[in-house]
């Protein structure tokens, strides 16, 4: 068994590393207090090739893979959970939907401009009353000629109100739903009819767009059917498998740099004499974050390459996001106990890690979904 990483991922690391350390860093708080990842940051990791790295060189990606795809959000997850969210949202979501659903001509007409982040996409399952259970939404999509005609509403849809492009899943035999009866669609936001609204005020994710869509009588062409008719529920189960991989992926990143404050931290603050560094109290609590990222870091690579070599990764890719969401929120919680009065500070990085783990547990399948699927799975491969 070989556990290193080529030499092409090494040098993905460090571009993506120097990226995030000179462009994100120095802007992080801020995008948490505006609410807000700039536009121009998704133009700039799109201009180093970070948006591309998942997909084939013939649609304009660099073809390193889910391995390289999480090692890029690994290292945003490191300093700004809202635009490693953005950025999943976009490649891990809306990208890859195209990549597995996609024809030809779809693929070059926009994952081109989703790689250079000329356009930006968005993913939109999540109903009002279908979350958990996504084969109940209830958007229907309509045919009428050579179109389709969408109507309902989308909820808690990430990049919702400043994507470009969204891959909306409708109901277009309500007989069948899951089962043959839902389709997924490309929407361009200049499709009349569609309109998006922005939800403020979250605990967390406070620089993630989040947002409710609307789509009355909004007419697609046929031509913007992602995959086949009626084969959609299946395309947004295939493309949630990776992406819930890429989540934990940032996960890890958090966990590492909340390691790393917690350290330097531990050091530099002095009690009854001497650094706190030197209580085994503290020492403890270091151990089992570095235990629960060591963990995280295995799962989430061993995954990633299973995926990379055309494996079914379901099951894994439960696992990976359900174990490291939950390790994430533990260890989050021991860098506020480190940290003291100091991590419960607003303009300290460990509160807003903090706050933007807790949703980890919720979005892209909630944790006692994760435990479901992998129990389904569990049934299923020993008869």
């Amino acid at each position: 068994m070989d556990f290193t990483f080529s030499d092409e991922h090494t040098m993905l690391r460090e571009t993506a590393r120097k990226f995030v350390d000179r462009e994100l860093r120095p802007i992080a708080q801020e995008i948490d207090k505006k609410h807000e990842v700039p536009r121009s940051l998704i133009t700039k990791a799109g201009a180093v090739g970070l948006l591309g790295v998942p997909f084939p060189e013939a649609c304009g990606g660099s073809g390193l893979g889910e391995t390289g795809y999480c090692l890029v959000l690994e290292e945003v997850g490191r300093v700004c959970a809202s635009t490693a969210v953005t950025i999943g949202a976009h490649v891990g979501l809306a990208g890859i939907s195209i990549l597995l659903g996609g024809n030809d001509e779809q693929k070059q007409r926009y994952l081109p401009r989703m790689i250079s982040g000329e356009w930006l996409g968005a993913y939109a399952l999540t109903e009002p009353a279908a979350g958990s259970d996504a084969a109940s939404i209830e958007t229907r999509a309509t045919q009428d000629g050579n179109d389709f005609i969408l109507n309902g509403t989308k909820l808690w849809i990430s990049n919702g109100d400043i994507a470009d492009i969204i891959v909306v899943y409708a109901v277009t035999d309500p007989q069948r739903k899951a089962r043959g009866g839902i389709t997924a669609f490309l929407v361009e936001r200049t499709f009349p009819g569609f309109s998006a609204h922005r939800i403020q005020d979250k605990m967390g994710l406070r620089g993630s767009s989040t947002a409710e869509l609307v789509l009355e009588q909004v007419r697609v062409p046929a031509a913007n059917v992602l995959g086949q008719v009626g084969a959609g529920f299946v395309l947004a189960m295939k493309t949630l498998d990776e992406s819930r991989l890429s989540l934990a992926a940032a996960c890890i990143g958090a966990g590492k740099e909340l390691i790393q404050l917690s350290t330097d931290f531990a050091k530099k603050r002095h009690a009854f004499g001497q650094p706190i560094a030197q209580f085994q109290a503290i020492q403890w609590m270091l151990a089992e974050m570095a235990t629960e990222v060591y963990l995280m870091e295995s799962a989430v690579y061993r995954t990633a390459w299973m995926y990379d070599q055309g494996l079914r990764i379901t099951r894994e890719s439960a696992i990976s996001k359900l174990y490291a969401s939950e390790a994430l929120c533990r260890i989050a919680d021991k860098a506020v106990q480190i940290h003291g009065g100091m991590g419960y500070m607003g303009e300290h990085p460990v509160e807003r890690f903090y706050r933007d783990a807790r949703i980890n547990r919720i979005f892209e399948g909630t944790n006692e979904i994760q435990r479901m699927v992998i129990a389904e799975d569990l049934f299923k491969q020993t008869g």
